[in-house]
């Protein structure tokens, strides 16, 4: 919600070639408490000095010598591009009032004023716009917001990564197929990715064990296989893993890390 000082607080701009009428309506908006209040006579001033101040409201005769509103108001189009175009047009000619508002006028009022609904208009205009530009702003500061979390998500999952790979011979992730989808380190070489040989290399028991808390999609902490190399000795292999799932709670894959420990526990006692 507004505040009244905030719409009473706003910036105004009287556009009217007639010095009486600029008279006027400075008068009556500053009876009514506005206090950030300017006018000029020259149309052609106009796109300038909006683009410099930005107001709020600009209250905008349409007959004008050498420049009328309409071509005030094409030259504030450019400025105010897919956004709220301030303008309260001021006519004395019905047949304008239909063309102002599809040449992007919010409102009119007619002479001659009617000052009670000069100033009705002029402050529902303003409460309006006021709360249009503090939706832009909300608007920007929640996207801020999300770019910031998301940078930070980012950044820790880059930590995170990071360390695991630091902390362990591989990292990986895998699609709900099994599939690998990101990793570092040798995790074909360890898990015998690719090669026909390390079916038969493998500890059959060991595997199947760990096959089966995979297909269970069960979490799974320093689990120890083996397998046998070329040269008969044995190879000890460690990993840990956790199944992921999306918003949904669907299953989309599984993620961990793994450690060759086989000189450990080769030197582990009997």
């Amino acid at each position: 919600m507004l505040q009244a000082t905030e719409i009473l607080n706003a910036s105004i701009l009287v556009v009217d070639d007639q010095e009486a009428n600029v008279m006027l309506l400075e008068q009556m908006l500053r009876n009514a408490g506005y206090s950030r209040i300017s006018s000029t006579m020259d149309p052609q001033a106009v796109r300038g000095l909006h683009q410099e101040h930005r107001y709020d409201l600009i209250l905008l005769d349409l007959q004008m010598p050498e420049m009328d509103g309409f071509e005030v108001m094409e030259g504030l189009r450019d400025i105010e591009a897919g956004s709220y175009l301030p303008v309260l047009v001021i006519t004395a000619q019905p047949g304008h009032k239909l063309r102002a508002l599809q040449a992007g006028a919010k409102d009119f009022v007619s002479k001659p004023f009617d000052l009670v609904e000069v100033k009705t208009r002029i402050h529902n205009m303003l409460e309006v716009r006021l709360l249009y530009q503090k939706l832009n702003e909300y608007s920007k500061s929640l996207e801020l917001m999300v770019d910031e979390r998301t940078a930070e998500l980012r950044a820790s999952e880059a930590r995170f990564q990071r360390f695991t790979e630091l902390s362990s011979d591989w990292y990986w992730e895998q699609d709900a197929q099994g599939k690998l989808i990101r990793f570092s380190g040798p995790v074909a070489e360890m898990l015998g990715i690719g090669s026909a040989e390390e079916p038969q290399r493998w500890n059959a028991d060991e595997r199947a064990m760990l096959d089966a808390k995979i297909a269970a999609r069960e979490p799974f902490l320093d689990f120890i296989y083996s397998r046998s190399n070329p040269d008969g000795s044995m190879q000890y292999l460690q990993v840990s893993g956790e199944p992921m799932f999306d918003n949904g709670s669907r299953f989309i894959g599984y993620r961990g890390i793994g450690l060759d420990v086989s000189e450990r526990l080769r030197l582990r006692p009997a």
